[in-house]
């Protein structure tokens, strides 16, 4: 592929809801580029972006990937993300490697959920931004519906640039706001001019008035042009435009239909038009050695640096570190130094992305997007010269809440589920691996129950594992309320030395659930010797590992060791250890002991409309809610303390509740006696795993 220089790169993140057409559009950009002779569709699974044998299998996109469209003599970098919330994750690592964003609104289903969360990320990152309405051919699509409600959404700086001419039912032809121009779609992506339809003059009329409002608020000059009645020129309204996009006063919105290349090649215009080239965008780091800040700004001209936004690691086509250059030019056999790993590489090969293709460059100029192969770098890292290290800003990826228990079907997989995780883990920094040795379990955790299926999915299809999901145990724990006064005598005597250890001990709850034991010895006349104390301590060490109820770690116990008696041949440290553990067994069971389970403080943000259901929800649950406070954006957010075993499936119920719209978080805060029910079921169903040794 040819080289292309910083002024002509445009770098564009395709975002939406989930089905609202993201991926045809970005099928058609390329088709019109020329990168693929076929318009492919994912109903038949074969899109440049959809590669993934997961997203061909479900007919949606679970990763971002990167399509090169030559428009012109522009290259713009297009970044397809998924729509579904569960892989967010990978449209937030678009979207700071983007430097503006197309919203893809469907003509059909309107604005969704998506559609606004894309609007929030678009703001996270200060992307300029413009609306595609797709499915404009579909019978039933309002491009004026999604315009109102855009409107209402965001207000006056929502501007349509183009209308739809409908003929019999279909969609023929657009009306250019700007230009004032009716113009009739031909085959292969060509127009002509046609009359502009009575029914759009009075839209075309408002929305130009809106346009023109903008455009003299760029200068006093345009503003008492405005006001003394001036019109004007085309190239004056697309030089305001431009500005305003740029700075997020105005958002076009635009339509089209990408299964019929309709309104694809003004897309492209636009995008080339309106959309700022990536040295119009700031980019700052530090320098290392000094601590002061880098300017970047995606110069040529400055020392060479880079950030990885993106890791892919396939077993069939290797590890790709996708970097976008942010300053200089970075060539086929530079050495890098990756400032977080404090390690310098002698690339071999750069590459860009077509898809799933690999395309070899010679270099790559500030601004662009390309690869890396076998780089030891993870998403986040910087590269730049030795003698210039720059460390730049990680993404800030959401956190996983939702996990599960996972397990190899067959156990001498063991090893290898390990090491696929480890992999996907190093494309996928919204899941990871947890190993709870404390409840003898593995945790997977992600953003919902479909990133976790697809996770194991991936398992199987890649690395030929299988892999089963359950749910997780709860990490309980075992205290007493009250106090016990016990003997316990370890005796034996098997020919020579016998075992003699005799221990009088009182347990009693110690009123610090934080800490499992406390133990103290009172013990007068040498009626046990000291030498033995430590055994006795080591005895009750053990027992609060896995409580004599149900096998849980035990909190907040004290034991006191008063009294005993020892033999001065027989008695051993390991006869005394097991004279303390048959005491804590009997005087724990003596002490009514009770089992604690964990609570969370959780954070639920939902709209207004929904909070009375999600508090009713929570209710259920046996959450406490503590307090509601508005957001200021329309939302409230719950602060409630729940029981943690209550928040298994919590992420699919609150998205089914709230249309996809609600968001939570949530931290361990303490323990607290579980219900009688509760206790009697978990103490009897762990008692009969114990007993069977099923665990």
């Amino acid at each position: 592929m040819k080289v292309y220089t910083t002024d002509r790169i445009r770098n564009v993140v395709v975002l939406g809801h989930g089905g609202s057409g993201k991926t045809s559009l970005v099928e058609a950009l390329a088709y019109m580029g020329g990168i693929t002779s076929r318009l492919g569709s994912v109903a038949e699974g074969n899109t440049i972006s959809d590669f993934d044998k997961e997203e061909i299998k479900r007919k949606f996109s679970i990763n971002t990937s990167v399509v090169p469209v030559i428009w012109g003599d522009i290259k713009l970098n297009i970044l397809d993300t998924p729509g579904y919330f569960d892989f967010v994750g990978e449209a937030e690592e678009a979207a700071s490697a983007a430097d503006a964003a197309i919203i893809v609104v469907s003509g059909k289903n309107g604005v969704e959920v998506g559609t606004q969360k894309a609007w929030e990320l678009c703001e996270k990152y200060k992307l300029p931004r413009m609306f595609y309405v797709s499915n404009m051919d579909v019978d039933n699509a309002s491009f004026r519906q999604v315009v109102e409600d855009l409107t209402e959404l965001y207000g006056k700086k929502i501007a349509p640039i183009h209308l739809p001419i409908r003929e019999n039912e279909q969609f023929v032809g657009y009306v250019n706001v700007v230009k004032k121009k009716g113009r009739r779609y031909l085959p292969k992506g060509q127009k002509e001019e046609c009359p502009i339809p009575s029914y759009s003059e009075e839209y075309l009329e408002k929305y130009r008035e809106l346009l023109l409002e903008a455009v003299a608020e760029t200068s006093e000059d345009f503003m008492d042009r405005y006001f003394n009645g001036e019109e004007f020129s085309v190239p004056e309204i697309l030089m305001a435009l431009t500005a305003d996009v740029d700075d997020g006063t105005i958002v076009p919105v635009t339509l089209g239909s990408s299964t019929q290349l309709k309104g694809i090649a003004n897309l492209l215009d636009d995008m080339v038009q309106y959309f700022p080239k990536p040295n119009d965008r700031k980019k700052a780091g530090i320098l290392t050695k000094s601590n002061e800040v880098f300017e970047a700004d995606y110069d040529f001209a400055k020392s060479k640096s880079a950030q990885i936004f993106k890791t892919i690691v396939d077993p069939f086509i290797g590890k790709y570190s996708l970097i976008k250059v942010c300053s200089g030019v970075i060539k086929n056999d530079d050495a890098l130094y990756n400032v977080t790993k404090e390690t310098e590489e002698k690339l071999s090969k750069l590459y860009v992305f077509e898809g799933s293709r690999t395309v070899e460059v010679p270099e790559l100029h500030a601004g662009d997007i390309g690869a890396i192969g076998k780089l030891d770098a993870k998403t986040g890292d910087t590269l730049s010269s030795k003698n210039n290290p720059i460390q730049y800003g990680r993404p800030d990826l959401p956190t996983p809440y939702t996990y599960k228990r996972y397990y190899a079907k067959n156990k001498s997989d063991d090893d290898k589920v390990a090491q696929a995780l480890a992999k996907i883990m190093q494309e996928d920094l919204t899941m990871k691996a947890v190993n709870d040795s404390e409840n003898r379990q593995t945790l997977l955790y992600g953003m919902g129950d479909q990133h976790l299926d697809i996770i194991i999915s991936k398992i199987l299809t890649k690395y030929k594992i299988e892999v089963e999901l359950v749910k997780p145990k709860v990490a309980f724990r075992e205290t007493i309320r009250k106090n016990a006064d016990v003997e316990a005598k370890y005796k034996k005597q098997s020919g020579g030395h016998g075992q003699y250890g005799h221990v009088k001990m009182r347990f009693e709850p110690a009123g610090d659930l934080d800490t499992p034991y406390v133990f103290e010895q009172e013990v007068v006349g040498g009626a046990v010797p000291k030498n033995y104390f430590p055994a006795v301590e080591k005895g009750i060490q053990e027992s609060v590992q896995r409580g004599p109820l149900a096998a849980y770690p035990v909190v907040g116990v004290k034991a006191v060791l008063y009294d005993g008696s020892y033999h001065p041949v027989d008695s051993s440290e390991m006869a005394f250890k097991t004279a303390a553990i048959m005491a804590f067994k009997k005087g724990f069971m003596e002490a009514s002991p009770v089992l604690l389970e964990p609570i969370s403080s959780l954070k639920v943000i939902v709209p207004d409309k929904y909070t009375g259901d999600v508090m009713g929800d929570l209710n259920k649950r046996r959450g406490r809610v503590l307090g509601m406070n508005p957001d200021h954006k329309g939302n409230q957010i719950i602060e409630a303390d729940i029981p943690t075993m209550e928040l298994y499936g919590y992420s699919t119920t609150l998205r089914a509740m709230t249309g996809g719209s609600g968001d939570f978080s949530y931290e361990f805060a303490r323990y607290e006696q579980a219900p009688s029910d509760i206790q009697k079921k978990e103490v009897e169903e762990r008692a009969s795993k114990v007993n069977n040794n099923v665990e």
